[in-house]
């Protein structure tokens, strides 16, 4: 029999700006029936949230919840929800410096706070890698050629499968070089 999903039970309300139409708020997913509910990647949190509660949301989690680590994974997106940089570390102080660099284009933004630290790079590294072209913000992380990264990006210990080129063949050659 599979597990039932988690109930979404709200907490609190964050964000309620006069003259936005978005409100944000706080909760927490508690276990269904037969879901312990114990493993999870997550501590918290929040996607695709208007940059105009980053404020409101940075204060909730220090002033609320102060157990909750503030660094992490985030993604700053433009007005369609694409994603448009992708970075780790302090999450609020970021994508505040990334919002005032490019203050027209960036209006969401995602966050993700790890359980585990030691996993943070390598979710970094998988949500860069999957949005490729997309990062217009992130020219020195990103791979837009058929070339894999490399495998050294992920943890010690890690199994993996690597291509390799068969010895005395040489890659295929671009047209018109």
């Amino acid at each position: 029999m599979p597990k039932k999903k988690a109930v979404k039970i709200l907490k609190d309300t964050v964000f309620n700006g006069k003259g936005s139409p978005w409100t944000v708020h706080f909760g927490r997913l508690n276990p269904g029936p037969g879901n312990p509910g114990t493993d999870r990647l997550f501590q918290v949190l929040g996607e695709k949230l208007p940059f105009e509660t980053i404020n409101e949301v940075r204060r909730y989690l220090k002033t609320k919840e102060p157990k909750l680590r503030r660094t992490g994974v985030y993604i700053a997106h433009d007005s369609m929800g694409e994603a448009r940089y992708i970075g780790r570390g302090n999450i609020f102080t970021r994508l505040a410096g990334h919002k005032k660099a490019h203050r027209l284009e960036l209006q969401y933004f995602s966050f993700y706070v790890v359980e585990d630290r030691k996993h943070e790079r390598e979710i970094e590294t998988l949500l860069i890698r999957a949005a490729g072209p997309l990062l217009h913000f992130n020219e020195k992380k990103k791979q837009l050629t058929i070339d894999p990264g490399s495998i050294s990006d992920y943890e010690a210990n890690t199994r993996f499968f690597e291509r390799h080129y068969r010895k005395g063949r040489k890659p295929p050659r671009k047209k018109g070089h």
